[in-house]
């Protein structure tokens, strides 16, 4: 039998009575009650506004898959590009296939001469990193004039492999001009997280990136692939409703991810840590924040209410970087930090446990990327999610040109004044 749902309008008496289904009943129910009806949802904290079969997430329990499949198995047998093509096709790949991604991806990280010489030398010598790269995702689409035509798909899936290719090779050159080095060009010989790190950190023709840092590399780009309907994501949806181009629309999405309410998590868990300073001073620290001093940085998450299953992850992983670049002096402070407030009542009660950005800045901080690259760090794996995304929103004939409603609680109609008779 199928679930509905019925909705009264006390003020009429009038009932409407909708399917229910996976907890979701139309807005249409409220428009059939009374057509100037509007649910007040600030940050749409209850809004379905999509469907989509690409994430799911149940925060209660802390499930994370992509495509149906858990983040555990994927992160234990998978590969980052395996990942994205899952994203973007719905399955995984067969070994053919994934060759022939592997090998077109690999094959469009180089970007336009005049990107690198005229584009980037147009900056501040200090600009910040995510700043460029934001600006640099919307000017490599002029390169592009068919990207706009978005309903080709042989037109839309180029501009989606072009940009999947090049994101790593911009993120290095926005890195690599704001810390004065010479830019560094792509090698077709490389793996894509090995290729990024060879970009980033190349200094001479001795240099070589281990292949456990590549590793590391790799299970970052694939946990921070895709999580459903956060901020970025939306921008990214909302651009892409008024059939913009890939490129406009990602650096809308870009944008959002550099609010630090967004994407500088991980950051702020860093300076936390540091401002800790030692072990000595965690449980100090954890009684300021209990009486209302401070806050928890890397602990808590908007969508899960458990552990984050990235979070496990990654700290495991942490330790095969270590083993390569020695421990980073933060880890100590973040293990005592851990398990003072998992062992506390206040914080179990309130369900912050340690979420991906807990650990994931401790990681970045080994492999050598300053604290300014680390929302970067999250558009580059991002970006096949945001395009998978955009490509989903195309084909729901549901979707239209994003256009939320307002309460308007400003001053009813008034008459204009002229200048001197105002008070």
């Amino acid at each position: 039998m199928a679930e509905t749902i019925t909705i009264i309008d006390d003020r009429t008496g009038k009932k409407v009575t909708v399917p229910l289904r996976d907890g979701v009943f139309p807005s249409s129910a409220l428009r059939e009650l009374d057509p100037d009806l509007r649910m007040y949802d600030p940050a749409f904290l209850s809004t379905a506004a999509c469907e989509s079969s690409i994430t799911y997430i149940d925060g209660e329990a802390g499930i994370l898959r992509y495509r149906g499949y858990p983040i555990e198995q994927l992160a234990e047998k998978s590969t980052y590009l395996e990942v994205a093509y899952l994203l973007l096709n719905g399955e995984l790949p067969t070994s053919s296939e994934l060759e022939k991604w592997n090998y077109d991806v690999i094959h469009h990280t180089m970007i336009h001469e005049n990107m690198r010489k005229r584009f980037v030398d147009g900056f501040h010598y200090d600009a910040h990193p995510m700043g460029m790269f934001v600006s640099a995702v919307a000017a490599l689409g002029t390169f592009y004039p068919e990207s706009k035509d978005i309903f080709n798909p042989g037109s839309l899936e180029k501009q989606i492999l072009r940009l999947i290719a090049k994101v790593p090779t911009l993120a290095a050159m926005c890195y690599r001009f704001s810390s004065g080095l010479p830019f560094v060009s792509p090698n077709n010989s490389m793996s894509y997280p090995e290729n990024f790190l060879n970009m980033m950190f190349r200094l001479g023709d001795d240099h070589t990136v281990d292949p456990r840092l590549t590793k590391a590399m790799d299970l970052l780009f694939m946990l921070h692939a895709d999580h459903e309907q956060n901020c970025g994501t939306t921008a990214m949806r909302v651009v892409a409703s008024s059939h913009a181009d890939p490129y406009s629309a990602m650096s809308a999405a870009s944008s959002a991810l550099y609010g630090p309410l967004h994407g500088g998590a991980n950051e702020a868990a860093i300076n936390m840590l540091t401002e800790i300073g030692s072990i000595d001073n965690v449980e100090a620290f954890v009684k300021s924040v209990k009486a209302g001093h401070g806050k928890l940085q890397g602990f808590g998450h908007r969508v899960y209410k458990n552990y984050d299953p990235r979070a496990a992850i990654i700290k495991k992983a942490a330790y095969d970087v270590f083993d390569v670049t020695g421990k980073n002096p933060l880890l100590d402070i973040a293990l005592k930090l851990e398990d003072v407030a998992l062992s506390d009542d206040y914080f179990i009660s309130r369900k912050l446990y340690p979420n991906v950005d807990f650990y994931s800045g401790l990681i970045y901080q080994a492999l050598g990327f300053p604290i300014e690259m680390f929302t970067v760090l999250f558009a580059i794996p991002r970006t096949v999610g945001w395009l998978s995304h955009f490509s989903e929103l195309l084909k729901d004939d549901a979707q239209k040109i994003s256009r939320p409603r307002q309460w308007y609680t400003g001053v009813d109609k008034r008459d204009y004044l002229a200048i001197n008779k105002r008070q």
